[in-house]
C-alpha cells in the first residue's frame, strides 16, 4: 500500500520544471560577431545560441530582435536591422571601455540573476517594437529601449543608465598657477 503513495509522489518530483535556466555561451564582445549572430543565415547553432535565454550577471547591453520582427515588411526589417547594427558599433567601444557587455538575443525572455542565485524574468515580448536595446545593471530596475536609436541618443540613455563618466574635454586645460 505505501508504494501506491510513493509512485505518484516520484512521478510529480520528476516532472516539476527546472528553477534555474541554461546559461549559454560567453557573452559576444566584438560588434561584428553581434552583427553576424542577428541576421547570419539560419542554422542550428546560432539559432541555439540566439533563442536560448540569457543570464545575465553583470552591467550588459543585450540587443534583441524578435521573432515578431518577421511581421514587419523585408524593406523595414532589413532598414532597421541596418540601422540596429550600425548604431550598436558606434556605441560598442563605450560600452567596453566601461566594462559593459554587449550580446545580442532572438529569446522572448532575459534572465537576471539575482545575489541569492536566483533569476528574476525580464520579458521583452509585447514590447511595441520587436527589436531594440535592453540595458541591465544586476540590482537596479532594467530599461528598455525599443526601436532604433541614433548614436547620440543611444549614448544619452545609457549614460543616463550607467551613470557613464562624461568624455573628458581635453581641450580645456586648467590654467597654471606660478606662486
Amino acid at each position: 500500500m505505501r508504494s501506491r503513495y510513493w509512485l505518484p509522489l516520484a512521478a510529480l518530483i520528476a516532472c516539476r520544471p527546472t528553477t534555474h535556466a541554461k546559461r549559454p555561451a560567453a557573452p559576444l564582445a566584438d560588434t561584428a560577431a553581434l552583427s553576424r549572430l542577428l541576421h547570419a543565415p539560419h542554422d542550428s547553432v546560432n539559432d541555439r545560441l540566439l533563442h536560448t535565454p540569457r543570464v545575465i550577471s553583470k552591467p550588459t547591453v543585450v540587443v534583441f530582435w524578435l521573432r515578431a520582427g518577421d511581421s514587419l515588411s523585408r524593406d523595414s526589417a532589413q532598414a532597421a536591422s541596418r540601422d540596429l547594427d550600425f548604431y550598436t558599433q558606434q556605441v560598442a567601444g563605450a560600452l567596453a571601455d566601461n566594462g559593459i557587455a554587449l550580446v545580442a538575443t532572438n529569446a522572448d525572455t532575459v534572465y537576471v540573476e539575482q545575489p541569492d542565485h536566483h533569476h528574476r524574468a525580464i520579458v521583452l515580448s509585447g514590447l511595441d517594437y520587436p527589436y531594440g536595446y535592453l540595458l541591465i545593471d544586476p540590482g537596479t530596475p532594467e530599461r528598455i529601449l525599443t526601436g532604433v536609436y541614433d548614436d547620440d541618443d543611444l549614448m544619452d540613455e545609457l549614460h543616463a543608465y550607467f551613470d557613464l563618466p562624461d568624455d573628458a574635454d581635453t581641450s580645456q586645460a586648467s590654467p597654471r598657477v606660478i606662486t
